[in-house]
């Protein structure tokens, strides 16, 4: 079997290919662990100048993590914490994150095609995040019965008005305008210039200043992104994604009446009324945090909170197991979900808490 991820070093650039194709790269404990580790031997090599992280195979970069084995460690455990996996794999690829948000040397992320949850957090944190025509950013949590997680309550409650709010409850994905146009990416280039893109960062003098370096390598490939949909919606999207309840904004897009308002009430139809609940919670204090620290220590008291509840097992198997789109949610309706139920998901859990040195 071919290793899951894999590593080279040359030029002074260290290399890291996500190599799970056929499931389009999603990530496993492995995979973090690994990343981890080397990410951390890296920043302290003197030799490595910058990283550069993509996806092996034409399918995505990342598509998210292998919750599928987490709701499997749930389903299987009888205890009081949570299992191992479940507590291990939000715990270390947070830290990852974190990692990845804090490096002082120049990560690039080549976001080319299918970028979902766990990918993002691989991606946006980073100085440089290079999209392609192909590439389709989401997070898609709430529709599986989750939160958006790795570093969503810091970069989605920063994102222009309320479009990371919207972004946030809806999961829809956007493709490459509204990337560029939101600061998801920094940089647009073809997708068939992206050896040449490495070639040219491989040739690049990396000795004095590398940030600027790497910035005018990649400003060399750059192209027009095109058009951005969900930033032209964005005053409809700010009046209504504002409100305080997620109860309120039903009833805002609802008044709207609009072809925006309607497939938006739709989609928030899906959706488990508790993650809604919550991750509304999340990015209104994610906007107050003063750290991006803080936020990845709330959102691993979350992740352990949905890990012990109900929608998210629930949502995994109707989405990703069973595929039958039919998740039987609990509370069933947003009236349901009450405000203490909400503030109990942002408690400390007596077995863990996510610090940093």
């Amino acid at each position: 079997m071919e290793p899951e991820v894999l590593f080279d070093v040359a030029d002074g650039i260290g290399t890291i290919i996500l190599n799970r194709p056929k499931t389009l790269n999603a990530l496993t404990m492995n995979m973090i662990n690994e990343m981890r580790m080397r990410f951390t031997a890296w920043m302290e090599d003197e030799e490595i100048r910058a990283v550069v992280i993509k996806g092996a195979g034409d399918r995505a970069f990342c598509a998210g993590g292998d919750v599928r084995a987490v709701r499997q460690a749930i389903i299987d455990y009888d205890g009081d914490a949570n299992p191992a996996l479940a507590q291990d794999f939000f715990y270390e690829e947070y830290i990852l994150n974190h990692q990845i948000h804090t490096s002082a040397k120049p990560y690039i992320a080549l976001i080319d095609r299918v970028c979902m949850g766990g990918g993002v957090g691989l991606s946006v944190h980073g100085a440089f995040r290079v999209a392609t025509e192909r590439t389709r950013v989401g997070m898609p949590e709430t529709t599986i019965g989750l939160f958006p997680d790795v570093g969503g309550a810091w970069f989605l409650s920063r994102l222009p008005g309320e479009t990371g709010t919207y972004l946030a409850l809806t999961g829809a994905p956007v493709t490459v305008g509204d990337c560029l146009e939101l600061g998801i990416a920094t940089h647009v280039v073809a997708s068939d210039t992206l050896d040449d893109l490495e070639a040219g960062l491989h040739a690049a003098d990396l000795s004095g200043d590398v940030h600027a370096a790497v910035k005018t390598v990649l400003d060399g490939f750059v192209v027009a992104a095109g058009a951005a949909p969900t930033a032209v919606a964005k005053t409809e999207i700010d009046q209504c994604f504002s409100a305080d309840t997620a109860e309120e904004i039903v009833a805002r897009l609802t008044a709207a009446g609009s072809t925006f308002a309607a497939h938006a009430l739709e989609t928030l139809a899906s959706k488990s009324p508790t993650s809604l609940k919550v991750t509304l919670k999340q990015i209104r204090r994610g906007a107050l945090a003063t750290s991006f620290a803080e936020t990845m220590t709330m959102e691993f008291r979350l992740s352990q909170h949905f890990a012990r509840g109900h929608d998210f097992p629930e949502g995994v198997r109707a989405v990703l197991v069973d595929k039958d789109h039919k998740p039987n949610w609990d509370p069933a309706r947003l009236e349901e979900v009450s405000d203490a139920a909400v503030a109990g998901y942002f408690e400390p859990v007596p077995w863990r808490e996510l610090t940093f040195d």
